[in-house]
């Protein structure tokens, strides 16, 4: 079996193309999470291979389906951002010979493959089709949601996965090297940290409203609040520490007018959801979530660093896409899950989608209002990457466990949680799913 990246066809990134076409034929059932860690330990039990088959294992038992009715696997390969395995470093052969390795002996280590999946995992006796959702779970969700109102999958397996190796983060892969191709030779010439390029559009957005980084601190503060809540995660399985405004306002720098705690903490965690049918899934042990529609982002910004007025214009053209394919308005919105990995451009994605019908230069002043989940304008109830570490699938998970009603202490309680929205990563480039308690 050969597994190749999803066609450009699968995803919807033009306005124009009407309400999906299989909107509310498609669900969400069974999650399933990993432990978490702040890096590999480096023995076999503990590899990303290894939580990758946890996880997974945890998303079909919570289904409540057999593993033998599973036929579909999406996921993304990748399993880092900035976590490389440094070349020529010697490869643990005994990590490796302790799973039924593929050709490549960093595969299960610092990558997943499909084969590696389903090598490991002699119960998935039905698997037929297998896709690459490239760069983030996001982007496999939208891939194996359109995977199975195509037909092409019934009950899929959707995977991301994440490795932290020993070691600074972002001084390997591409950066490590004496030469840098193309405009990247200009826009990482100096070394910036990765959250550069979003400092600098806040501080334009700053300028341009009137508004300031103190007034961050309500959104970032009740980010951690609401992780602290999420079991699975890092914040709350290992340092369990509330953050206060206080806090907040004194974190040293990292990329002016970005600080510590706007940036998210690199760390080991998997993550796996079923995907169905809707008619399967009343079948399933968990309430079916309905996926509505999905969007995608692929503008290319003429500057190297994407200016503000570029991001702001994107946002609201993927905002614009993403209530059209849904067949839904703001008004629909119960809550929003936007990606937060950089804290300082969450609100791109909030006034891109005139969330409680804030606009451009407004959010900073809404995040003073009561954005918590017992409140009227619950935002980002996940906690998001901030909250609980950098995974990208937080907000994914919540959006199915809030609308299930299985939230635990996060659960929504200041409105009705029937329609959210959950997507990423950055203002420009990411894939969005609107999902809902019913198919209409």
């Amino acid at each position: 079996m050969v597994t190749e990246n999803a066609p450009d066809s699968f995803y919807r990134t033009k306005l124009g193309l009407g309400v999906w076409e299989h909107r509310g034929k498609v669900a969400a059932t069974g999650v399933g999470h990993s432990p978490t860690a702040r890096r590999w330990d480096g023995k076999p039990e503990t590899s990303v291979g290894a939580f990758a088959i946890d996880s997974i294992r945890k998303a079909i038992a919570d289904s409540g389906i057999d593993p033998s009715e599973i036929d579909g696997l999406v996921l993304d390969a990748s399993t880092t951002t900035g976590a490389h395995w440094e070349e020529g470093a010697p490869i643990p052969m005994d990590v490796v010979n302790a799973w039924n390795p593929t050709d490549d002996p960093l595969d299960g280590i610092a990558k997943l493959s499909a084969e590696w999946i389903i090598k490991n995992m002699p119960e998935l006796t039905n698997v037929k089709f297998t896709m690459y959702g490239p760069g983030c779970m996001s982007r496999a969700l939208v891939v194996a949601a359109q995977a199975v109102g195509d037909g092409l999958t019934n009950n899929c397996i959707v995977l991301k996965g994440w490795h932290n190796l020993e070691g600074r983060y972002y001084q390997g892969g591409a950066n490590a090297l004496d030469t840098r191709p193309g405009t990247a030779a200009l826009s990482t010439l100096w070394g910036t940290p990765a959250s550069y390029g979003t400092a600098l559009q806040f501080a334009a957005y700053c300028t341009k409203y009137g508004k300031n980084h103190d007034m961050m601190a309500p959104f970032v503060v009740q980010e951690r609040a609401n992780g602290l809540n999420f079991p699975e995660g890092f914040w709350a399985q290992h340092r369990p520490e509330p953050l206060t405004i206080e806090d907040y306002l004194a974190a040293r720098w990292i990329a002016k007018p970005a600080n510590l705690y706007d940036n998210d903490i690199p760390i080991m965690s998997t993550a796996a959801y079923i995907f169905t049918t809707a008619e399967r899934a009343a079948d399933h042990k968990q309430k079916p979530v309905y996926i509505l529609g999905h969007a995608s982002s692929r503008t290319n910004a003429k500057s190297l660093t994407p200016s503000l007025q570029e991001v702001e214009d994107d946002t609201y053209f993927t905002g614009q896409k993403i209530y059209e394919g849904a067949g839904i308005g703001p008004d629909d919105l119960s809550f929003e899950n936007m990606y937060d990995g950089f804290t300082l451009f969450h609100q791109f994605h909030l006034e891109g989608l005139r969330y409680r019908g804030v606009q451009n230069g407004e959010a900073l002043d809404f995040y003073a209002t009561d954005i918590s989940n017992s409140g009227p304008n619950p935002t980002s109830p996940s906690g998001g990457n901030a909250g609980s570490g950098r995974t990208r699938f937080w907000m994914h998970t919540d959006c199915i466990q809030q609308i299930q009603g299985r939230a635990g202490a996060r659960q929504i309680t200041g409105v009705k949680p029937e329609v959210g929205v959950s997507g990423g990563p950055m203002p420009l480039g990411g894939d969005f799913i609107v999902w809902s308690a019913t198919p209409n």
